[in-house]
């Protein structure tokens, strides 16, 4: 049995197990670097196994528990898809908090890159100009994901990881903005 199946098989028998380590859920080693056909294949064999069709015809306490894993898998999921989030969970692992929300400071050669990246954004007036800014962007977020990946996986950094993440954060921000105004001058 796999360990996947092994996650899928506890499933409906253990609440305890809804929280925890979204690697260890899927059957993947906890590293930024991550194979995502593997985590394609454990998502798809959990839900087999916890979906709630599964569950229709079931007494209520496991078709709740059928929905609440569900919940569980997909969060963990989505998590671990998104770059930042993994990352954010790998630190959270390690006993690191990112600090979203408490720990804006930024170095100065960043922010200065940022304030440029925008005010390219505000002067972006159609699609070849924001597909340019959009590139521009895809090629740090691209540089930023492989400085985390360094700093977690091969330098075990954790600490210094997580002003990258950060970092990354701020950049996925902005392309969101971009995203947003595509749709403006669709």
């Amino acid at each position: 049995m796999s360990r996947t199946s092994a996650a899928a098989g506890k499933a409906l028998t253990s609440s305890r197990s809804l929280v925890g380590n979204h690697f260890e859920l899927f059957g993947l080693q906890p590293a930024f670097a991550l194979d995502v056909e593997a985590l394609e294949r454990a998502y798809r064999e959990i839900q087999s196994r916890v979906h709630p069709d599964r569950f229709a015809d079931a007494g209520a306490a496991e078709r709740r528990a059928s929905l609440q894993w569900t919940t569980r898998v997909n969060e963990a999921y989505r998590s671990l898809k998104h770059p930042v989030q993994r990352a954010s969970h790998i630190l959270a692992l390690h006993g690191v908090d990112v600090a979203f929300e408490t720990d804006t400071a930024m170095p100065q050669d960043f922010l200065v890159q940022q304030l440029e990246l925008r005010e390219a954004l505000e002067e972006a007036k159609d699609a070849s100009a924001l597909a340019a800014l959009q590139e521009k962007l895809a090629g740090q977020k691209q540089q930023l994901a492989h400085e985390i990946g360094e700093a977690i996986d091969r330098r075990k950094d954790y600490a210094g990881a997580a002003g990258l993440v950060r970092k990354l954060q701020f950049l996925e921000k902005l392309h969101a903005e971009i995203d947003q105004a595509y749709e403006a001058i669709e």
